[in-house]
């Protein structure tokens, strides 16, 4: 017997009967311990031994979760830390103050925990100074604010007023510190000299101060000479202060407590120690009491101590000392102090702490700033299974995780990580002053979190947030768990919403911006204004921002006759004054410009230190009405694009003057315009190609040149792009020196000289004389507008901001006319085959096909058509259909030729413009020649063919053809005649390309023949030498060994000065033989170091390339030097030694693989790599990708590499000129299967995945299924274009290269959880198996479902969702592509590789796909019956499946159920019931609903006979106590066995069973006629509704019994039920239906629903009442604006209607509203007929009586009685409503004048009767005798009249 009991006491210990928390044994009195004793006694006289043994036996076989063993009650410490479920109200806590804030006062508390106390919680005194201050409105002198008296670190006592639990689930405890609530416990009696009390100062007195302690009918005084020592020490003021918290120490108590006498001297305090003679009992123990204890027990998690002779308390882990820790044994003497006392359990903590060990001290500060920082590594100290984890940093502190906090969930949490040592990363999140120690997280989402509190959050940052509630001042957002923010109503977008709960749902994700943010009062403002969130112009966040000539975007908060003030960040506003609105006067700003507007502004003038901003809305000096312009805000002013940016553009329309287009990156949204002269460097190509491009042709690489806000102009000028890019370009005026070189393009041509402008708007002119070498008589013949030039800077003038330039070619040119002039025939070629692939593009013009096909050299077959007066032909031909042909006298050689002559020819120019084609007949270009080999370079004798006009053909002597350049410069455009080419002439040429190109022709120069060569100052593209160095000849030679000075260190190179003249340079590579990685060598030297070196070269002063020695320039260069020690000791022959081309030679000594040193120059953010030279003659670049594996790298790269610094690199191959080395910085990447390799997502596609760019110029795909190895809504949420992301290489065959994101792959060894594993074949999914994916398409045979890249399964509609569905729209709406869903595989078939699945919510778990909402009806109702748990259904339904199946069943096997059978889904006795309440199963409600609802309309209603009909639609429904409960359970018993059903029963049992069925039927069919009996069940509704189905109030009750169970779906069904089912005359039963589903709409729809069942009512009922009726709704549910809208629309509609004002107008009074009441009295009588006024105003007048203004009203009676004396109704409801409200006096007044006036006698003794019958009531004797002499009066008065 005992071994039970045994078991069940250690159970009982570990798991406490009833809810309430196992209670650490604390008590005060010691019988306690006798009778628990005794208890156990029990047991031991029972069986001892077998107790015992019982004991370990059961600690081996059962393993509790709480403890391994389970021994005897007091052999296990169970303590735990404090948690806020233990916590209740009047608990006693010591608190440590956090922050003080004005209104509150935070508080730390033990374990982790914080509270807060209100202000009005700080005690009685300071709350009644509050409430005379809010009385007073004026500052009190004495009242001191929170910060004044409380400073953080302060220990406090604390009582807990309330737990309160926020709307999210989140709990926050209310404390007070009001010592009335904290000494509760204490009486005056129970005080004793030594006692430690918390008090507060009430007043400041003479001699000391009156200290309130909270305990009634005591007086406790403080002296002055006691809390002298404690003022010093605080040092905050002379004096105490009202409200002030005081540790105080009771020194003398007199007359039985009444008087004591305090102190707050801190020696005394600190010394003070609770004691047995101070008499404490558990019911007054206060925290904060210091003890001396006697450890009893000690377990890791904690301890026993007992204290004052006969308390127990527990102390935690958290609060041992942790010097000692575990060092603690039993009967070990300990201070200790108290933390905490429950009021119910008497559990009292303990710490033991030292810093809480002497009262008034207070713990350790941690620096707050710390919060928030990531800790790398911190060590566990120890880990407590069901508590959390200690961890120490570095530097010792000790932090503290709970268990929720050490892993993302529950399910992933693994305690072996948490061993003693372990080393994790974790940031620290709080720190709790109560337990020293910071508080961490271990949560990979804490740790990456952007921001954890408010102090992260900067002004301008724009934050992704939850909408989680709607305030009247705006929606609350929530930026993470502990950050929210306001979105004030006028930012909730960029215009005002009246109801923004339409456009934000709660839950929804928005991306805000922070408008303000304040950390110390918890305070973040946010903006939802999309112009503002997206605005990339500067952020204006302080005053000091706003810089004169800034331009932002902001925000107008009011508009008004002076102007606009416009509102930034942080509070930060300035006017636009009213002159400074648009460049149009605007007389009324308050219509133009609206409240909440974002424009764009610019700073004019600001004042700092006033605050004071000064605006303008006009940003430009265009003339265009900028208001008309802001308030309309295009599409393209959101986008700002930075000039020298590069697009790829779409034409949209041709233009005279350009094009128009649109830019592709923005999806085409933003509008620009090319200018025709912007297509191309060459102005016969520009007119060529606005002639080829059509509507849609798309233009790459385009260039940004200005971006002026209302129309963006861009550039396809090659020169003026590569000058922008290789920074070659100033952006103002400032920036210009004489001497620079700038590519620009003309402006104007004037007859004084010719406009430049450059990229950023600078201009400068070129006066005649500076235009050409040759003498300018017309400028218009030299220069057109638009053509590309290079001008040098020759002298600028500051004050009027002028620039004079230069444009002649011997001062721009670089001197080499040779490379300059090819360089211009390569580009114009290179936009030639870019034209003919526009043209091959036009399939539809068979003209454009020939002109392509045809290239000069091209041999025709041709006839001639016509010979013209001058020698010239025509010709035509198959070939060249549409085309001009035409050949010159010359090249009709000595051919005499006749029309209809057929003749060979051969293409000599194709003129694309004007579709001419020129041909020459000349025998020597037609006759065909061995091919010979030209080499580059070779001169050769050339004659010219044709003259174009960019270039010349010419034939070399070996029959081929070549082009020559006829400009050798952008500024050689004027020839005099005899300079001109001419046809015949024989010139030398120079080949620079020896293979026949696309053109059909070589590429040559002219030869040296041609005296046109200038020299230049500078070459443009170099920056190597910023320096303008003199051109002074000097006598070095290669070999010599200089010393000289370092003038300037650059991080390339150095310059030196070697003598007084002549100045050199070093380059980085030059100076050390071993470059240490890293380091900066040029920055070895300084400037005045005197160095020795050696010339090894020679740098051209013009183009600085590097010149041979015995260049006949050599000295006219810049010596290159070197100081390294080998160069200086070396043999003169291993010097560099240049010739001019050899940058292509050189580059190719490298070999691809080859690792180089090589110095940072720069990084061209424009074109994505880093510049780095290698040696004075070798440059380089490394493209982005190559920079580094590290994406941390990748995305800064401009900070991560320093100019100068020396880097190692590995050669990959040169550039397309050859000229620059291509390198990496991570090796040559191998993009093999397996490898993890870094990558730039350069195109996101919806549901299919990414497309990434790879080093090497290598892209991969990426498909959804590898993003995450957990799937997500919106997989591709997180890519944007440009990220760098890691990738794993999946596959790289056939050039097509596969990647995964997945952290499983890239990171393997992190072991994070795979939620989604990849699938990658067939054989991968197994039947039965749960996988997710993404919807991949809905088609007519099933849902396709995307279960990896390569894998797709289907589910067939029924396997969808369980109901029926006939639009497959409906399948398109509700599963989206891409939809994330679960599935569950029904089938795999491998040979086909099909795979089924299903998604029904029994399959997978999950909601249904189909919302229930949608009323749909169900596949198979007979399905879901047989699961039902009702007896009657099963038999039924296996009768019908029976039958269905045609097994032949007996027939009288089906007889005795027959009665019993419910027709599913009939529509019994034509009337449709659509719920049958089950014992909680909507499901098949929902069936047979949806069942009835599908009936066709032809159908007559299936009465099913053969089973029978009752009109109980199901017994077991009925669940009222008519049934016994014993033949309840019989009935359940019997259904428990269905097996039993199946056998045979004998005729004896079908007998019984009968008439058993037959006593039930009766007893229900009583039960049912029980005319008292309420319903109690949908069945019993819907029997009442049949029975009675024109009653509104039965339907009513329904509908409110659906209600009560919160099934509103079902409620509007009844709804809709009662207004088909009432009989069309019963017009008020269904308007009581009409207004009852107004009401649930109201109060459980949406407004949009309201609106739709209100349309419905207005359609099927008298409108007029449908709307008073919703009026009314409105008004009762307070929803005042709707109803005030509502009566506006009433009164328009039906403005006739004298109701319709009276209910407005009471409407109006309810709401206080007086004075609209009397102006819409004016309305209702301009509205209403005459006849209706009186009647009116004396109703408006009642109206005013009941709830306005009675003299107003007294006012409206009497005015109306003055006009209409004689109505006599209207007198008689003012007598009514004066005697209700009126004096006597007033109402006496009233039947005075009655009674006097001339009316009919009837009427008057009405009257009479009336005054008689008041003075009755409320008269006197007298009064009633006056009144009866006046009508005796009256009476005589009206009788002699007559008579006479």
């Amino acid at each position: 017997m005992s071994e039970p009991i045994a078991s069940m006491a250690s159970m009982e210990e570990n798991f406490p009967r009833g809810g309430i928390q196992k209670k650490p044994t604390v008590g005060k009195t010691p019988n306690s311990k006798l009778e628990r004793d005794n208890l156990f006694d029990v047991h031991h006289e029972e069986k001892s031994q077998k107790r015992k043994r019982s004991q370990r036996d059961q600690g081996k076989q059962k393993k509790f979760k709480t403890d391994k063993t389970a021994v005897a009650k007091d052999s296990v410490l169970n303590i735990e830390p404090l948690t806020i479920e233990v916590l209740c109200e009047g608990m006693l806590l010591l608190g440590c103050i956090k922050e003080v804030s004005d209104y509150e006062l935070i508080i730390s508390l033990p374990n982790g925990l914080t509270g807060f106390v209100p202000v009005t919680q700080i005690s009685d005194t300071y709350s009644k100074m509050l409430s005379k201050q809010v009385a007073q409105g004026e500052l009190l002198e004495d009242l001191n604010s929170l910060s004044d008296m409380y400073s953080p670190g302060t220990l406090v006592r604390c009582i807990i007023t309330s737990i309160e639990k926020s709307a999210d689930g989140r709990r926050s405890i209310k404390l007070s510190i009001d010592p009335k609530k904290v000494n509760n416990g204490l009486n005056a009696s129970a005080l004793a000299s030594g006692m430690l009390l918390s008090g507060f100062v009430s007043s400041v007195e003479d001699h000391g101060y009156i200290i309130d302690i909270g305990i009634s009918g005591t007086h406790a005084f403080l002296p002055r000479q006691k809390a002298q020592n404690y003022i010093k020490a605080i040092k905050r003021g002379s004096d105490l202060k009202i409200g002030q918290n005081l540790n105080c120490v009771i020194v003398e108590v007199k007359n039985e407590g009444r008087v004591v006498r305090l102190s707050i001297d801190r020696s005394e305090v600190a010394a003070s120690l609770a004691t047995e003679q101070q008499n404490w009992t558990l019911s007054n123990l206060l925290p904060g009491l210091v003890v001396k204890a006697r450890v009893q027990k000690v377990s890791p998690l904690g301890m026993k101590l007992s204290f004052l002779s006969s308390f127990t308390g527990i102390v935690d882990f958290i609060h041992m000392d942790p010097e000692k820790s575990m060092n603690y044994s039993p009967d070990q003497v300990v201070k200790a102090c108290i933390l905490s006392v429950h009021p119910t359990s008497k559990v009292v903590r303990l710490t033991l702490r030292p810093a809480f060990l002497h009262p008034g001290g207070s713990p350790n500060q941690l620096p707050s700033d710390r919060v928030g920082a990531v800790v790398e590594e911190s060590t566990v100290k120890a880990f407590y299974k069901q508590f959390g984890a200690v961890f120490e940093f570095e530097d010792g502190t000790l932090a503290f995780a709970r268990l929720k906090h050490l892993s993302k969930t529950r399910k992933s949490f693994k305690p072996a990580a948490f061993k003693t040592g372990c080393k994790h990363k974790c940031r620290i999140i709080d720190y709790s002053l109560m337990d020293e120690m910071y508080i961490v997280s271990l949560k990979y989402k804490i740790i990456e979190a952007r921001f954890l509190q408010y102090q992260d959050i900067h002004t301008g940052d724009v934050v992704q947030g939850k909408v989680f509630a709607f305030k009247p001042i705006g929606m609350h957002v929530k930026v993470t768990d502990g950050i929210k923010g306001l979105v004030p109503s006028l930012h909730l977008a960029d215009v005002i919403l009246k109801q923004p709960e339409k456009k934000y749902n709660i839950g929804d994700e928005v991306k805000c911006r922070v408008l303000e943010c304040n950390p110390a009062g918890k305070k973040l403002i946010l903006t939802l204004k999309k112009s503002l969130v997206q605005s990339k112009l500067p952020v204006v966040s302080s005053y000091e921002d706003a810089k004169p000539g800034l331009i932002t975007h902001g925000f107008v908060v009011c508009a008004r006759e002076f102007g606009c003030i416009v509102k930034f960040y942080n509070d930060v506003k300035g006017l636009v004054p009213k002159n400074e609105l648009s460049s149009e006067p605007i007389s009324c700003p308050d219509k133009v410009f609206h409240e909440g507007q974002v424009l764009k502004v610019m700073v004019l003038k600001c004042e700092p230190e006033q605050e004071r901003l000064l605006l303008s809305f006009r940003l430009s000096s265009k003339p265009a009405p900028e208001d008309k312009k802001e308030c309309t805000p295009k599409k393209k002013q959101e986008v700002k694009y930075q000039i020298g940016e590069m697009v790829d553009v779409k034409v949209l329309k041709k233009k005279d003057n350009g094009l128009e287009v649109s830019i592709l990156e923005d999806e085409g949204n933003v509008v620009a315009s090319i200018p025709t002269a912007h297509l191309s460097d060459f102005v016969a190509n520009c007119k060529l190609l606005w002639h080829c491009l059509q509507e849609g042709d798309v233009l790459p690489g385009v260039m940004c040149l200005s971006d002026k806000g209302e129309h963006i102009i861009l550039s396809r000028k090659s020169a003026v792009i590569s000058a922008i890019q290789e920074e070659q370009f100033v952006r103002s005026f400032p920036e210009i020196q004489p001497g620079m070189l700038l590519t620009g393009y003309v402006r104007n041509v004037m007859p004084f000289g010719v406009f430049v402008e450059f990229p950023f708007g600078v201009t400068g002119l070129a006066p005649k004389v500076s235009m050409s070498d040759k003498f300018v008589t017309d400028t218009k013949d030299h220069f057109v507008v638009g053509q590309t030039v290079i001008a040098k800077v020759m002298s600028t003038d500051e004050e009027k901001q002028r620039v004079l330039l230069n444009l002649k070619v011997s001062e721009c040119s670089s001197g080499d006319s040779a490379a300059e002039s090819f360089t211009l025939l390569n580009q114009y070629f290179k936009e030639m085959k870019e034209i003919r692939n526009l043209l091959r593009r036009r399939e539809e013009s068979s003209m454009a096909q020939a002109l392509c096909e045809l290239v000069p050299g091209k041999q025709l077959q041709l006839v001639v058509q016509d010979v013209k007066d001058d020698g010239s032909a025509l010709f035509s031909g198959n070939c060249v259909t549409g085309l001009t042909v035409t050949a010159t006298r010359y090249h009709l050689g000595d051919k005499s030729i006749v029309c209809g002559e057929k003749t060979k020819a051969v293409v000599l120019h194709v003129d694309a413009l004007t579709s001419k084609v020129y041909v020459s007949l000349r025998e020597e270009l037609l006759k065909k020649r061995a091919k010979q080999r030209v080499t580059e370079n070779s001169q050769h004798s050339a004659v010219v063919q044709h003259v174009a006009e960019e270039f010349a053909i010419v034939s070399l002597e070996t029959g081929q053809l070549a082009a020559v350049p006829i400009a050798s410069h952008f500024n050689d455009t004027f020839r005099f005649d005899s300079e001109k080419l001419k046809v015949g002439q024989t010139i030398s040429a120079t080949l620079k390309v020896a293979k026949v190109n696309d053109h059909g022709v070589l590429l040559a120069v002219l030869g040296p023949g041609k005296k046109n060569v200038f020299v230049r100052v500078r070459n443009e593209s170099e920056t190597a030498l910023e320096e303008m160095i003199p051109t002074v000849k000097h006598s070095l030679s290669l070999g010599d060994v200089v010393t000289g000075t370092v003038k300037s260190v650059k991080p390339t190179h150095v310059t030196v000065a070697v003598d007084d003249k002549v100045t050199a340079s070093i380059h980085a590579s030059r100076i050390l033989d071993e470059v240490p990685i890293g380091s900066f060598p040029t920055y070895t030297l300084k400037a005045g170091q005197k160095v020795t070196a050696r010339v090894i070269g020679g740098r051209d002063v013009n183009t600085h390339r590097y010149l041979p020695i015995t260049h006949p320039h050599f000295t006219r260069t810049i010596p290159e030097l070197s100081i390294r020690p080998s160069d200086i000791e070396g043999e003169v022959t291993a010097m560099v030694d240049l010739k001019e081309d050899d940058a292509l030679k050189k580059a190719g000594l490298y070999n691809v693989g080859q690792t180089v040193t090589c110095f940072v120059k720069k990084y061209n953010i424009l074109k994505n790599w880093l510049e780095v030279e290698v040696a004075p003659d070798i440059r380089g670049r490394v493209p982005h990708l190559l920079l580094s594996l590290n994406t941390k790298v990748l995305k800064h790269p401009e900070k991560s590499f320093k100019n100068g610094q020396a880097i190692s690199a590995t050669v990959t191959g040169t550039d397309v000129t050859e000229t620059k080395l291509c390198l990496s910085l991570t090796g040559i990447q191998s993009l093999e299967q397996g490898t993890i390799t870094v990558g730039s997502v350069t195109k996101v596609t919806p549901h299919i995945g990414l497309t990434i760019a790879l080093p090497g110029g290598k892209t991969g795909k990426v498909s959804i299924f590898h993003l995450n190895d957990t799937y997500t809504e919106n997989p591709l949420g997180d890519f944007k274009v440009g990220k760098i992301v890691r990738c794993y290489i999946l596959s790289n065959e056939n050039g097509k290269i596969h990647l995964s994101l997945r952290q499983s792959r890239l990171n393997p060894k992190s072991n994070s959880k795979v939620e989604d594993v990849e699938i990658t074949c067939i054989n991968d999914v197994e039947k039965g198996q749960l996988v997710r994916g993404y919807v991949k398409s809905v088609t007519p045979s099933g849902v396709f479902f995307g279960l990896s890249t390569s894998l797709l399964g289907r589910i067939l509609f029924q396997n969808v969702s369980p109901y029926f569905v006939q639009k497959h729209s409906l399948y398109e709406k509700y599963l989206p592509e891409g939809k994330l869903l679960t599935a569950k595989v029904l089938g795999v078939n491998g040979k086909e590789k099909h795979v089924e699945l299903s998604l029904l919510p029994e399959d997978t778990g999950m909601p249904n796909v189909l919302p229930e909402s949608l009323c749909l009806p169900r596949y198979g109702a007979e399905k879901e019956k047989k699961e039902a748990d009702d007896k009657e259904k099963k038999k039924e339904l296996k009768l019908k499946t029976k039958r269905r199946r045609g097994n032949s069943e007996s027939e009288q096997e089906a007889k005795p159920k027959k009665r019993k059978i419910c027709p599913a889904d009939e529509n019994d006795s034509g009337i449709e019931v659509y719920y049958r309440e089950e014992e909680d199963d909507d499901q098949e409600e929902e069936a047979a609903k949806k069942k009835s609802k599908m009936r066709k309309p032809g159908e007559a209603p299936r009465l099913q006979v053969s089973t029978g009909f009752t009109w109980d639609e199901d017994m077991n429904a009925m669940d009222i106590p008519v049934l016994n409960p014993k033949e309840e359970s019989s009935e359940s018993e019997e259904e428990e066995d269905p097996q039993s059903k199946l056998k045979k029963r004998t005729k004896k049992e079908k007998e019984l069973e009968r008439q058993k069925k037959e006593k039930e039927l009766c007893k229900l069919e009583a039960a049912l006629m029980d005319p008292s009996r309420q319903p109690q069940s949908a069945d019993d509704f819907d029997r009442l509704v049949l029975s009675s189905p024109n009653s509104s109030i039965l339907w009513l009750q329904y509908m409110a019994f659906h209600l009560q169970a919160t099934e509103i779906e079902k409620a509007r069904a009844v709804a809709e039920r009662a207004l088909k089912t009432i009989c069309f005359r019963e017009e008020q039963e269904k308007l009581n239906v009409w207004v009852a589903l107004l009401n649930l709409e109201n109060m459980y729809g949406t407004e949009e629903t309201l609106m739709k069942v209100f349309e419905r009512a207005v359609q099927y009922n008298e409108p007029l009442k449908v709307f008073q009726h919703l009026c009314d709704i409105y008004a009762n549910s307070e929803k005042y604006k709707q109803a005030e809208e509502l009566y506006h629309t009433m009164l328009k509609r039906f403005r006739q209607e004298k109701s319709v004002w009276l209910k407005y107008a009471s409407f109006l009074l309810k709401q206080g509203q007086t004075e609209a009441t009397h102006r819409l009295l004016e309305r209702a009588l301009k509205a209403l007929p005459t006849k209706e006024h009186v009647d009116v105003i004396s109703r408006f007048a009642q109206l005013e009586f009941r709830f306005g203004d009675p003299e107003h009203a007294k006012a409206l009676f009497e005015s109306t009685l003055n006009s209409y004396p004689k109505r006599t109704d209207i007198w008689s409801i003012y007598m009514d409503i004066m005697i209700k409200q009126g004096s006597q006096q007033e109402v006496r007044d009233i039947f005075e004048r009655v009674i006097h006036m001339s009316l009919a006698p009837k009427k008057m003794k009405f009257f009479f009767k009336r005054y008689l019958d008041y003075e009755n009531k409320f008269g006197t004797a007298e009064s009633v005798l006056a009144v009866k002499r006046a009508a005796l009066e009256y009476v005589e008065t009206k009788s002699s009249l007559a008579d006479t």
